[in-house]
Order: structure tokens, then sequence, then C-alpha cells
């Protein structure tokens, strides 16, 4: 049986790793919260995953320890700030802070991100505003790096352009956190290490043939990921993968017509509070029943039956919030050179 790792012990280690590296202690704690947060909710490329890429980043000043976000444009419902590369999930946190507040006074709040180290998980910032009562939209994309090629295409443009949502229902709340790529790119960087092909042609080669295999992205020329809809139905990832850029790094003003910077995010986050539109109680009163539609919807052959978009993520965070977190193999190991360098205990299994 897999080890199992209580989600206080890891975020107290992953707080720990953060704050000897140089981050101030709330940037830490808030960092390390999220990203186990991500393995609770089983997105296990982008929780305690990222912690040593993280580290590695502080360590190089890639990441900006300490500061505050540099406010360019503050509306009630429209604010803007250079995040200045200060660590992402922190910032995140901040910005939903914000704009919850101000949607419950004005109706919606957004707040746009120009130069934010990376985010992580999307997921893991969602459960925090729907337990409000609100609506939230969140999205980002990296100007630094591309790895999606636009449908048709057979060179990269985009980064994956996760976009994600939630809305309270009369239940559980509805989740989202979907890539306007076919996948990952943490998901074929692991598959490739561990040389593992992909479940599907969901790739190119440098020369555009398909290609079940991550290799051919890390080729010398590199071939990229196809957008979400793969070879038949890419359109439909390419086009929202370019309203992704629209909205981040667009309305942030800071993107891919600027220079690079290394690893990090522009960043997208909106709250809407239906209190203030046509009310809570009839939002929740049709959420609530479009779910239970989808819900009583007999499943076709091969399905037990039909789920929410989050759903499996919620029962996934209950259970191992209650039992402890398998965490993923490997990640621990990485960490372990960085908990020696500073001297902080390994977390202790369950």
């Amino acid at each position: 049986m897999s080890e199992r790792y209580a989600a206080p012990v890891l975020v107290d280690f992953a707080s720990s790793l953060l704050t000897c590296a140089g981050l101030d202690d709330d940037k830490a704690r808030t960092v390390a919260a999220v990203l186990v947060e991500g393995d609770l909710l089983g997105h296990t490329t982008h929780g305690l995953a990222l912690l040593a890429p993280y580290l590695g980043d502080v360590e190089k000043n890639a990441m900006t320890r300490t500061g505050e976000p540099r406010v360019l444009a503050d509306l009630p419902a429209a604010v803007t700030w250079d995040g200045q590369r200060l660590p992402g999930p922190w910032l995140v946190v901040r910005a939903l802070d914000l704009a919850m507040a101000r949607a419950k006074e004005f109706g919606t709040c957004t707040v746009s991100i120009r130069r934010s180290h990376h985010i992580a998980c999307l997921a893991a910032y969602l459960k925090r505003v729907t337990d409000e009562g609100l609506m939230v939209l969140l999205s980002c994309s990296d100007p630094a790096i591309s790895s999606v090629a636009p449908h048709g295409g057979r060179r990269d443009v985009f980064t994956p352009n996760p976009l994600a949502a939630a809305w309270p229902t009369d239940g559980d709340p509805v989740i989202l956190d979907v890539s306007m790529s076919i996948t990952t790119n943490g998901l074929t960087k692991r598959l490739h290490a561990e040389k593992r092909q992909l479940p599907g042609e969901w790739v190119l080669d440098a020369a555009g043939e398909p290609s079940t295999d991550p290799a051919v992205l890390f080729a010398n020329p590199p071939g990229t990921l196809l957008p979400m809809g793969g070879l038949d139905h890419g359109h439909k990832g390419y086009a929202l993968g370019l309203l992704v850029e629209a909205l981040t790094g667009g309305l942030s003003g800071h993107g891919r017509a600027d220079p690079k910077e290394g690893w990090g995010a522009s960043v997208f986050v909106q709250v809407i509070a239906p209190a203030l539109f046509g009310g809570a109680k009839d939002f929740r009163r049709q959420t609530g029943h479009v779910a239970a539609a989808c819900r009583a919807t007999p499943p076709r052959p091969g399905f037990d039956r039909v789920r929410l978009p989050g759903e499996a993520g919620l029962r996934r965070r209950e259970a191992q919030l209650a039992g402890g977190i398998e965490l993923y193999p490997g990640i621990l190991a990485a960490l372990a050179p960085w908990a020696g360098k500073f001297t902080v205990p390994m977390p202790r299994a369950q």
C-alpha cells in the first residue's frame, strides 16, 4: 500500500522549504497551501510536483521573494497589477480576495495581472470562491513559452492556456479546469521521463506528422502539442486558446509581443456575485436544476452514471483529507535534496 501524508504536514513541509529559500512567510504559506490543494484534487502534475522547480527559480532570483504587486489601474470593478514576478499562487489568492470583496459590492470585479510567476493548478483556487456563494472565472497564459500549435499549423504559438470556472448549485459546486491544448506540458514531460506513450495522437513532430510519442516534443527541432479537439476538431481549442490570450496578455497589456522574461504567467481573474444579478436563490435554483438534469441522464455503455465537472476531484479531496494524500512517485525524491540543503525534515507518512 502506498504511503499517505496528512495535508497539513505537507503544507508545513512545503512552507518551510519556501521560507528557507527566502520567501516571505505569508507568501510561502500561501504557495504551499495551493500546491497541496492541487494534489488533494488529484492534479498531480500541478501540485507539489511544482515545488522543486519553484525553489529552483527562487534560488536563481527568477521568482521575486518579497514585496507587493504594482498597481497599474484601480477602478471599482477593474484592477490591473504588475505582479513583478512575485509567487503566482500568492498573487492569485490576493486577487481573488480583492475581487470577492468588490463583487459583493458591485456585482463583479476583474483583476488582470501581468508578469506573475507561474500560478500552479487553477482548480485549486475555485472552491474558496464558491464557498462564498460566488462565481469565478480564472485563466492564464505564459508569454515566455510556446508549446501548442494553432489548428492546421505545425509550429507552436501558445501555451496550453487553461480556462477554469466554478459556480455554486443547490448541492456541490460545478468546478472545471480545462486546457485549450489536448494535453498539458506537465503530463508530456512526465510520460517522456517515464518512456511512456500518449493515449492517442496528441502531438505533432517537427514535420507536422501526428504521433503518440511525447519524445517528439523534446527533439531537435521540437514538435508541438495539438490544440484541444486534436486532429479533427482542433479548431475549437485553437479558438478558445485565442480567447485566453485576449483575456490574459491582452487585458493585462503584457504578453507575447513583449520580450521574454522566463517561466511565468499573465492572469485573468473575474468574480461574479449572483445575488446582485437575478438573485442568489434563483441562481442556485437554475444551476441546481441543470445539475440535477445532467445527473439524471441515463448513462451510455461504459459509464456507471453522469457526473458533474469537478465532482470526482471533490470526492478525492474529501477522501484524501480524511485518509492522507497519496503523492505521485518521485515527488518527494525530487524535494529531498532541497530538504537536505535547508535541513528541513522530510514529512512523515501517516
